[in-house]
């Protein structure tokens, strides 16, 4: 599904992904840790085609076409979804009108407005977020929990093939935690075909969603991959620890 390959980026004049590698395939769990200013949410702003982030060398292939080459809309369409670790606020929009513009943009097909309205309610009520907050602009005066109960409401909806989770556990009760992680197994579950990636600084996360691979980033690219055990391992000896023992297998 993704192939990135000795992909160097850099912002305002700052390297941050250097010589980064990952490989991809459809079903999929893959989760990204690493400290803070590693590149992970560098990352995810590259993938979905953000612009501040400039490539300075190497290729991301998705379904063996160039990703670089299409707009951000485009790698929408074509079913990479981002959920943020801090969704913005766009006042004038309201959460409703904002689905109905973004499913019809992926589809020539007209909206069912009776399935679409099933759809809100019980994904909704599946992720206990107030019928209210359908009609409120996006994300204005949510809560933390909120906002990212938000993201995952459209990520049901628009049915992504590649799904990227940026810290969407940072900030989150154990309750909130819980119902997200649901909520994205049980679009797994209905969608086997989907990738995901997470990106994260705990392992916290991994207790409800199990990984097929963990990879620890320093530097700005892949310096470690394991199991679930990695992650694990983070967790008992930190970041630090581990990055001395990757120094000592290379030495």
């Amino acid at each position: 599904m993704l192939k990135i390959k000795k992909l160097n980026v850099s912002i305002e004049d700052k390297e941050i992904l250097k010589n980064f590698n990952l490989n991809i395939n459809e079903g999929e769990v893959h989760v990204i840790m690493g400290p803070n200013g590693v590149g992970k949410s560098t990352l995810s702003k590259v993938l979905i085609g953000d612009k501040n982030y400039k490539i300075n060398d190497g290729k991301i292939s998705y379904y063996n076409e160039d990703l670089l080459k299409l707009e951000v809309d485009e790698r929408s369409r074509k079913g990479i979804f981002v959920a943020y670790q801090l969704p913005s606020e766009i006042e004038g929009v309201n959460n409703i009108d904002f689905l109905k513009s973004a499913i019809k943009a992926r589809s020539d097909k007209q909206i069912n407005l009776f399935k679409f309205a099933n759809d809100i309610e019980k994904l909704s009520k599946d992720l206990k977020l107030k019928e209210n907050m359908l009609y409120r602009n996006i994300n204005a005066g949510f809560s933390g929990g909120e906002k990212k109960k938000n993201e995952i409401l459209q990520m049901r909806l628009l049915k992504p093939k590649l799904v990227i989770l940026d810290e969407i556990d940072s900030g989150l009760d154990v309750d909130s935690l819980r119902i997200v992680c649901d909520n994205v197994l049980e679009y797994i579950k209905e969608n086997p075909k989907t990738s995901l990636i997470i990106i994260t600084h705990y392992p916290r996360i991994l207790e409800y969603i199990k990984p097929d691979y963990v990879h620890i980033m320093k530097n700005g690219c892949i310096v470690k991959t394991g199991d679930y055990s990695l992650a694990l391992e983070i967790e008992k000896e930190g970041f630090e620890k581990i990055s001395t023992n990757i120094i000592k297998e290379n030495i």
